[in-house]
């Protein structure tokens, strides 16, 4: 057999076999496949699709390309939450420490910001001294000793897909459903958690426009995850607008700060303690009723801002920190309404304002300026005066573009505008 063998028969939309499709990952994992040839069947993939079982078996042979982490000794049930990304989605940082507190074990390998999203680990660094390079045997260690961590990944988890999406991200084939689906679940397999719950992004913000798109990716990571024995739920959510009030790393991080001492309930929040419900239903067998109150009642009593302090000090930053603020950037824009209207608003335009004054990155390896934020004082259906403020942009620098898109995000007009619902599906269980 060869590499061009299987890229033939994929040009010819024939269904391949576990043995062709391992016979490639492995090719393209120990470098023998040159990169001509992985974009070849990227782009077979990209027009003549793949059924289910070509989806998990590619799933597979990439989680099993590297080092799969060792489930840790500790009893108990582990959960990991997946985004496939978004504007001011803060959801891990609400999460992880509720569902912590609860008892449910949550080992998180999240990533870095890039274009108009924000990244985990660059929020969490908004923690002067917190580490998110945890090798295996301290992430094993935290999660059993503190019952969650967030890290990246090592070098060694997946090298298959890492040299796969490199490719994908020059040849135009990252929209492929399911190089999409193996790619994000081949680094859930790759972990050890007993419940995986992906929350699919679909709008303006997302990758996926649509909420057909988001359905069909969906139902595929449910079923791949749902093949190899893990307990898989996922969400269609709307990111037509951001998820939160705050964008950027220090602004994201003071409005999850708020949402755990009580302070604030909004999107963000309703979305975050839903995934959460949702992840303590499913580890427990409790009832729909009781997962929601578990959850509320967590943040109410202080034990969720407790584990989070918890978890920032096992990772070498100060809890301390959690019981007060980051600061934000010394310039301020105020972007106001031109007309007396109903506001709509781009999370696209606003994600790409933020990375655009510094608070993002648009390539890999460039830095990210913790303080610089947007702040909505008006969100998508709201009524606003003219004159009045719709965000507050906060930033060190500004070439012109970065306001440019702050302005640009918002519009107003005549005609009401309604509001989407924040969750437009679920699979993976009954949402009752």
């Amino acid at each position: 057999m060869r590499v061009y063998d299987v890229i033939e028969a994929k040009k010819q939309d024939r269904e391949l076999n576990e043995e062709e499709i391992s016979f490639f990952v492995k090719k393209v994992a120990d470098g023998s496949a040159a990169d001509s040839q992985i974009a070849a069947f990227c782009m077979a993939v990209y027009f003549n699709g793949m059924t289910d079982e070509e989806c998990f078996c590619l799933t597979r042979a990439m989680a099993e390309s590297g080092t799969c982490a060792p489930r840790p000794k500790a009893e108990g049930v582990y959960a990991d939450k997946h985004s496939t990304g978004g504007v001011s989605d803060s959801t891990t940082l609400v999460l992880v420490p509720v569902l912590a507190a609860l008892g449910v074990k949550c080992a998180k390998y999240s990533g870095r910001g890039l274009a108009h999203t924000g990244g985990t680990l660059d929020k969490l660094e908004s923690f002067p001294g917190l580490r998110v390079d945890l090798s295996p045997e301290e992430f094993e260690r935290q999660v059993e000793r503190v019952g969650g961590a967030v890290s990246g990944q090592t070098s060694e988890t997946v090298p298959a897909d890492k040299r796969m999406y490199a490719v994908r991200d020059v040849t135009a084939t990252v929209d492929s459903i399911p190089l999409i689906a193996s790619s994000v679940m081949s680094k859930k397999l790759a972990s050890f958690a007993d419940i995986i719950l992906l929350d699919v992004k679909c709008g303006d913000g997302a990758f996926m426009k649509t909420a057909h798109e988001a359905e069909k990716l969906a139902r595929l990571m449910v079923s791949i995850g749902s093949k190899a024995g893990r307990k898989t739920l996922a969400a269609v959510t709307d990111m037509g607008a951001p998820l939160g009030d705050n964008i950027g790393c220090n602004a994201e991080v003071n409005e999850v700060l708020q949402i755990l001492r009580g302070e604030k309930e909004n999107d963000l929040s309703e979305l975050s303690l839903f995934h959460a419900a949702k992840i303590l239903q499913a580890a427990n067998g409790c009832s729909k009723e009781e997962s929601i109150e578990a959850v509320h009642e967590c943040v109410r009593s202080g034990a969720a801002l407790k584990k989070l302090a918890e978890i920032v000090s096992a990772q070498g930053g100060d809890g301390r920190q959690v019981y007060g603020n980051f600061p934000l950037a010394k310039n301020v824009f105020c972007v106001e309404a031109k007309e007396e209207g109903w506001v709509d608003v781009s999370a696209l335009a606003l994600g790409r304002a933020c990375a655009a004054l510094g608070g993002g990155r648009e390539r890999e390896g460039e830095g990210v300026d913790h303080a610089v934020g947007i702040l909505l004082k008006k969100r998508r259906g709201d009524h606003a005066e003219k004159g009045e403020t719709l965000a507050e942009v906060y930033y060190n620098r500004d070439q012109g573009e970065g306001l440019a898109l702050a302005e640009s995000a918002f519009t107003v007009s005549d005609k009401k505008i309604r509001r989407r619902p924040l969750v437009r599906a679920f699979f993976g269980g009954e949402r009752r």
